[in-house]
């Protein structure tokens, strides 16, 4: 390697390889590249590399042009808070990172924090760059005693509460590079900070794993890990600026993979902001001292591969810090349209010894190029907006944004506004502009005003789902060979062991049809009696969804709407709990709770609706709460899952639905929902639930854009959970009603299941869940009386319950209402052939009182 001021010597006239004229052609007729050609264009110098950075500058600017902002480059004008210089990683070229005994103290104080921010907002700078080191208290007992004596649990809730404190004494925008976090990381951070990022740097898991690499025993730079955490900010609706680490021992086929693995990640997820390209530079004090630098031909190699492979849409950076200002113009050449931070105040801490160029200096130089320089925000303008923007942020972007082109208003000055949680329970939100009824006949807009922007982007989608069919298709994993042989074995196996099926054979059985899935249903059916009898069980109950605002993005979801739209409603307390009370009245046992996550929700609002419900109708059981809405209530109130579950069931709650599954495979989760929580933290949910005493039913939402393999697996891990637990009531299956779903509407899922998938699929519950789960449900709502009646044959033993409201399933499209009358149950257990019995929530007796259910209308 050589000094990145120096270019690599290259002859003028050296010719070009026949793999890099092939390879810069393509490039340059847009053509799609596969690894092996960015691998060539990598080692591009000289000539080839002029030709390679021609091409990357005409996609930066047709990128621009799309945008609407031709010729326009952008920098923030921002101050480094250096929250934390201790780390639990060892960076091999780091010196940001130092030990206890260097620093005046583990953390920057308070005031400390609020300085810098004071100043920099009185120099117009309007982004505050949180940087620290990652989770240093499980490395330092100094970080961790300061934590304590501060009052603080982790660094990541410190990093939370200056947050806080920044936005609302100066009003600078925080960007957080608090390093890994988790997805409910994620959600507690992102209402406090409008943008957030961690360099991925490489993906090559060899200067990881191997002892004396640059990665080595750093605990955080494990691959895996950062691309999840790149993963959940785009499922998260996170704006999140990453990038690459150029020259620190990765060869050229380990750099190709991570500039795709980005564009995956980009593509798939939406959330990657821009991607910055720095290099390597050596650092005195540090293991790898006697490196070279990157030489200045790879780094613009790489900035200019980058651009091409990421496309026109994303926004790429490059420190210009990092070479003299007179070859910063090469970057720009290389296609960068963001120089990124820029500090008139605080130095690079990462790279002290490169001071940042002078703005104005750096206007010339791009107006020399032909472009404009323009300061924006800390989240680019297409970020700037729900569900990307938190709406407790919105004022403090306004009060910095040119509303005209989304970058910064350059002659705003940053002041403290107000940042507040909402508190003082559900009926604080404000009901203004919310109807607080729902429309019986069914919702008034075909879809929520955010279409575009809540659900992503649905071309990708449907290559993505394509490719992935396709996939499945042609390796049989989906659609297995009808063989006789097979199939005879699989139910042989069924009958004699039923949860010990191997995956091949429940597979096979899966997708079973004709005579053999009446055999399965006959077998299924036979296990259902054996082990709960004839009676065909249900609750007397009611759901209260008692909102329908929400941020989250669903793609299925055709309930949720935004604040402002015209049928979006969130009932009061007092309605919430009148609802309860008339349930009550008329013989219900259970009301069911759930709602949108609503943006202006308090935390406090979970418990003090179970608490209305039960100062109303204290003998009523309250089933309320999905995993989902649990994590938000934890988020809200800065209470870990555990205490937040117990909080809930000490007001009263005595019971959850175990919703938010829909399939339990994260690709198909992401396809699915976009911003839910991913399946290990919905299985965390469940398991602390069943831990604190709170008993679950558990779901399977099938029929989308999933495959039969996905069922097996789901019922797999359902059952995995059951058996450390042992907390599941009930399994209930849920046919994807596909009418009015976006998701379908768009034309990426399929319309629901067939007739032979919703038997087979109820029948291998029975069979894979024996032992385990002994309550098997259909749903109603969603099969109507002939389709239940069929399961009721083939496995299933309870009917769900009477709802005498039930709005999620109605807006999706279900025409088979939202209320039943206890005799219309008891008609569809007589159409089987069986006898009703109802139940209480956890399949007890109800008991013989005074209360008794009546004839529901």
């Amino acid at each position: 390697m050589t000094d990145p001021q120096q270019p690599t010597a290259t002859p003028p006239n050296a010719p070009i390889s026949t793999a890099m004229r092939r390879a810069l052609k393509r490039a340059d007729d847009g053509k799609t590249l596969d690894p092996a050609e960015v691998e060539v264009l990598l080692s591009a110098s000289g000539p080839a590399l002029e030709q390679l950075m021609s091409t990357a500058a005409r996609v930066r600017d047709q990128g621009l042009a799309d945008a609407g902002r031709s010729g326009i480059i952008t920098y923030s004008k921002k101050v480094f808070i250096p929250l934390t210089q201790l780390c639990r990683d060892r960076c091999h070229y780091c010196t940001f990172a130092t030990t206890p005994g260097r620093v005046h103290s583990p953390y920057l104080s308070p005031d400390e924090v609020l300085e810098i921010a004071r100043q920099g907002a009185a120099l117009g700078c309007k982004e505050a760059l949180f940087t620290l080191g990652d989770a240093p208290e499980d490395r330092w007992d100094a970080a961790k005693t300061w934590l304590e004596e501060a009052g603080y649990d982790s660094t990541l809730d410190y990093v939370r509460a200056m947050s806080i404190r920044v936005l609302e004494e100066t009003g600078l925008l925080p960007h957080l590079n608090p390093g890994v976090m988790s997805w409910q990381n994620l959600q507690r951070l992102k209402p406090v900070a409008p943008s957030m990022g961690m360099m991925l740097e490489t993906t090559s898991r060899r200067l990881f794993e191997e002892k004396g690499q640059p990665h080595f025993g750093s605990p955080d730079k494990d691959p895996a890990i950062r691309l999840r955490v790149l993963e959940d900010a785009g499922r998260s609706n996170v704006p999140f600026t990453t990038g690459l680490l150029i020259g620190i021992g990765e060869n050229l086929e380990e750099r190709a993979d991570s500039i795709f693995a980005l564009r995956k990640i980009a593509r798939q997820y939406g959330g990657i902001q821009e991607v910055i390209i720095q290099g390597f530079r050596v650092k005195p004090d540090t293991a790898m001292r006697n490196d070279a630098d990157v030489p200045l031909d790879e780094w613009l190699a790489a900035i200019a591969v980058t651009r091409v492979v990421l496309g026109p849409r994303m926004r790429v950076q490059a420190p210009p810090n990092l070479v003299d200002l007179a070859e910063a113009r090469l970057l720009l050449d290389a296609g960068v349209d963001d120089f990124g931070g820029v500090s008139p105040l605080t130095p690079d801490h990462v790279n002290p010894e490169r001071p940042w160029p002078q703005i104005d200096d750096l206007a010339k130089l791009t107006a020399d190029a032909g472009f404009t320089l323009r300061e924006r925000l800390t989240a680019h303008p297409e970020y700037l907006r729900e569900p990307w923007l938190d709406p407790r942020l919105i004022s403090h972007v306004e009060a910095l944004v040119d509303p005209e082109t989304g970058l910064a208003n350059e002659d705003a000055f940053p002041k403290g506004l107000p940042w507040q949680e909402p508190d003082g329970g559900w009926d604080s939100v404000g009901r203004t502009d919310l109807h607080t009824a729902i429309d019986t006949e069914g919702r008034r807009t075909e879809t929520r005003s955010d279409f575009d922007a809540a659900y992503g982007d649905w071309d990708v989608l449907r290559e993505d789902v394509a490719a992935r069919r396709a996939g499945e298709s042609a390796s049989g994993v989906s659609e297995p060979e009808r063989i006789a042989a097979e199939t005879k074995a699989a139910l042989a196996a069924a009958e004699r062991d039923p949860a010990g099926l191997s995956d091949a054979q429940a597979l096979t059985l899966m997708t079973a049809t004709g005579p053999a899935l009446d055999q399965l249903a006959k077998i299924a059916d036979d296990l259902r009696k054996a082990v709960v009898g004839d009676d065909v069980t249900y609750v007397v109950n009611r759901n209260i969804n008692f909102t329908n605002v929400c941020y989250t993005g669903c793609r299925f979801c055709a309930f949720a709407q935004r604040r402002t739209d015209a049928d979006a409603y969130s009932l009061s307390m007092d309605e919430v709990a009148q609802r309860a009370e008339e349930a009550w009245v008329i013989g219900a046992t259970e009301v069911c709770m759930q709602g949108g996550i609503h943006p202006d929700l308090p935390g406090t609002a979970y418990a003090d609706l179970v608490k209305a419900v039960k100062d109303r109708v204290p003998e009523m059981h309250v089933h309320a709460y999905s995993p989902m809405e649990i994590v938000n209530g934890s988020v809200r109130t800065g209470l870990s899952i555990e205490d937040f579950l117990i909080s809930v069931k000490e007001a009263g709650l005595g019971s959850i639905p175990g919703t938010a599954a829909e399939i339990l495979d994260d690709d198909v989760r992401w396809i699915l929902t976009k911003g839910k929580l991913p399946t290990a933290s919905w299985i965390e949910v469940i398991s602390t639930a069943h831990k604190v005493g709170l008993p679950s039913s558990s779901t399977m939402m099938y029929g989308h854009v999933d495959a039969p393999h996905h069922w097996v697996q789901h019922l797999r891990t359902i059952a995995a959970v059951q058996d450390q637990t042992g907390g599941f009531t009930e399994f209930v299956l849920l046919p994807f009603i596909h009418t009015n779903s976006p998701i379908y509407l768009a034309g990426v899922a399929r319309p629901g299941p067939t007739y032979d998938e919703n038997r087979a699929v109820h029948a291998m519950a029975r069979i894979m869940l024996h032992g385990r789960i002994d309550n098997i449900q259909c749903s109603w709502v969603k099969l109507g009386t002939d389709g239940c009646v069929d399961v009721l044959n083939g496995g299933v033993n309870d009917i769900g319950g009477t709802l005498m409201e039930e709005t999620i399933s109605r807006m999706a499209g279900s025409k088979h209402g939202s209320r039943k009358s206890i005799e219309e149950l008891t008609q569809m257990a007589t159409a089987a052939g069986r006898p009703a019995r109802q139940r209480t929530t956890t399949y007890g007796e109800v008991p013989q009182t005074s209360h008794t259910a009546l004839e529901l209308a």
